[in-house]
């Protein structure tokens, strides 16, 4: 009998955590029989039914918290009898490019299609492969269906050894994961087929740079209200009202203006780095405005405590992949304030890979455990205990912090891993037993930095070299 409703959310589930499951055929017995075809919680299944009954009766939970549904997890604990008639057709994964996949809709509908990629052509050791890079995407659109899209992608990324993360909510998706090069490819591929994001993403979307699987500690993939945390309901300042995009090419035209018009103090354009202060300290475009700001949920207060600065003025806009751009254009465009806005299509990532020595200069800071990846030599930031030249982020070494911090190998030798000597002293009284009191999570760092800084126009100078 059909299945509608809950049901068919529940059966969905069941079915992509099966297949998330499933061994790679390359890597099955090689003596001519099936052998292990899934292996889950360090279980090895041959049969079909041995799969099923174990999930339903030990991931029921799992599934209820991926399909967002009361009454999945009661659908989840199907008998093994009931699990093998109704779900079996839905765990054979279609084409790549079939837009029914597995939620029975009709070809070339705009709902989510959960179809995985086959991978019995691909030899484990390809799918699984350490050499092979990082992807950065993301997608601003209408879902429906955010907990479906993210069951999905949560599969998707199982299926294909990924990890990383992934940030789903109804107003699209974002996401950066790491994997084989072949797993990465047919990543692009089934993103690119599926049906919710048809005319909107591209190839030209996904930023890559050399890396893997190893590059995050695990996978995360969850449903939120924003794809990029700026704190703002998106229903209030949406995608749809952003700046003008320019291409990177278009984007260096004008930041070469930009710094020839500043040299001779004639400029009314602001260059303004929409990231972090800790990404912007690494590398950054010459002549840039760069807020000291820890967050990017404090970049509305930025704007607010500093309409001054960008009343009638020309707004060159930049950020990692461009996302944060998106809403933090379309927030400085609901001030009225500006002349124009304009921001970076792609991001510094695209810009570097046609202008690795152009206007950008240092490293580009990346949210994974790189923490940056180089295009030029230049070194634009110092070590924070003896000044020396030096780019290359280490936790600080106190537990009870999570701040970055620029330590060269000399001064990390002498023992001076913290962020600041608040933390150093924290560090010292864990390693030598002297406190057993619990340290707060707070350092000299957060403490002297001002939540949103306020620029001083009359006083401000540019340096267009520096």
């Amino acid at each position: 009998a059909p299945v509608t409703g809950g049901a068919c959310g529940a059966f969905q589930a069941f079915s992509l955590f099966v297949k998330a499951k499933e061994v790679p055929a390359a890597a099955r017995c090689p003596a001519g029989g099936e052998g292990v075809r899934w292996r889950c919680c360090r279980l090895a299944f041959e049969e079909l039914s041995g799969i099923h009954r174990h999930v339903a009766l030990q991931h029921a939970g799992d599934i209820g918290q991926q399909v967002g549904l009361t009454e999945a997890g009661q659908q989840a604990g199907l008998t093994a009898k009931q699990a093998a008639a109704e779900v079996s057709p839905l765990s054979v994964p279609a084409p790549a490019g079939n837009a029914d996949g597995l939620n029975g809709h009709s070809r070339g509908s705009p709902e989510i299609s959960c179809t995985l990629p086959d991978t019995s052509h691909v030899s484990y050791d390809d799918l699984t492969s350490k050499v092979g890079e990082v992807l950065l995407y993301y997608c601003y659109c209408e879902v429906k269906d955010p907990e479906k899209l993210c069951a999905w992608q949560k599969a998707l990324c199982q299926h294909l050894h990924l990890t990383g993360k992934v940030r789903v909510a109804s107003e699209g998706i974002n996401g950066t994961v790491g994997g084989s090069k072949v797993a990465t490819n047919l990543y692009i591929e089934v993103m690119l087929s599926q049906p919710l994001f048809k005319d909107i993403l591209c190839q030209e979307d996904f930023k890559s740079s050399a890396g893997g699987a190893h590059c995050f500690p695990d996978l995360r993939v969850g449903v939120f209200k924003e794809i990029v945390p700026m704190g703002i309901d998106p229903k209030i300042v949406s995608y749809k009202e952003t700046g003008i995009h320019l291409s990177p090419q278009e984007f260096h035209r004008e930041v070469e203006q930009y710094l020839s018009q500043a040299s001779q103090g004639q400029s009314n354009t602001i260059l303004l780095d929409c990231r972090n202060f800790y990404e912007s300290k690494i590398g950054h475009f010459q002549g840039c405005l760069a807020p000291d700001i820890r967050k990017f949920s404090y970049f509305p207060s930025y704007v607010d405590e500093n309409l001054e600065l960008f009343k009638d003025k020309r707004v060159l806009m930049y950020c990692t992949g461009g996302i944060r751009c998106e809403r933090g254009s379309a927030y400085l465009r609901s001030k009225a304030v500006c002349r124009e806005v304009y921001q970076l299509k792609g991001g510094i990532h695209k810009y570097l890979e046609e202008f690795p020595d152009g206007f950008y200069r240092g490293k580009l800071f990346v949210f994974d455990d790189r923490y940056a990846i180089c295009s030029n030599e230049d070194i634009i930031s110092a070590c924070r205990y003896c000044g020396t030249l030096w780019d290359q982020y280490k936790l600080c070494s106190s537990q009870h912090c999570r701040q970055l911090v620029l330590t060269c190998p000399s001064c990390h030798n002498k023992g001076l891993t913290a962020c600041c000597s608040v933390c150093q002293e924290k560090e010292l009284k864990v390693t030598s037993g002297a406190s057993g009191q619990t340290l707060k999570e707070e350092c000299e760092c957060t403490r002297r930095r001002p939540r949103v800084p306020i620029e001083h126009v009359s006083q401000r100078t540019l340096d267009a070299g520096k």
